[in-house]
């Protein structure tokens, strides 16, 4: 064997150990608003406030209004998965390391219903423990509705 063709075949068999989430990640936005995009009644949203990924897809939080962050929430998250809190008016990046729903909040709005979902993969893993998580104030009614729709 030639080491030409040494190095060929080296290269074809790194394309069979690619997984291919790596290959076809995606990255999604949800905007951080004051007003809802189609109806301005509705005030402080992710919009939008529940969306589907894969695992090895990012999530970015576009800060498109001030004063909003995102930041998940405890029991809400599956087990060994990463954390987070942004900061305040910043866009922010998280990469979905598991399967499973990831509950999400602006914690200043927290209480006026600014929550959301992240469906990954196989999100039943933890999602009847993300379902037993309390709220206060509006919040709990917004994450009724939005688990109703799953």
């Amino acid at each position: 064997m030639t080491l030409s063709s040494i190095r060929t075949w080296a290269v074809a068999s790194l394309l069979f150990v690619v997984p291919t989430a790596a290959i076809s990640a995606e990255t999604h936005i949800v905007e951080m608003l004051n007003k809802h995009p189609d109806n301005p009644k509705i005030r402080q949203v992710f919009y939008p406030p529940v969306i589907k990924v894969e695992v090895g897809d990012t999530v970015r939080f576009v800060s498109s209004d001030k004063g909003h962050n995102s930041a998940s929430i405890d029991g809400m998250i599956p087990e060994g998965a990463d954390e987070w809190k942004s900061k305040l008016g910043r866009e922010f990046e998280i990469k979905i390391t598991q399967d499973g729903t990831y509950g999400f909040v602006c914690t200043p709005h927290y209480g006026l219903g600014m929550v959301g979902l992240i469906l990954a993969g196989d999100y039943s893993v933890n999602l009847d423990a993300a379902k037993e998580v309390k709220h206060r104030g509006k919040a709990k009614k917004v994450f009724k509705e939005l688990f109703e729709t799953l």
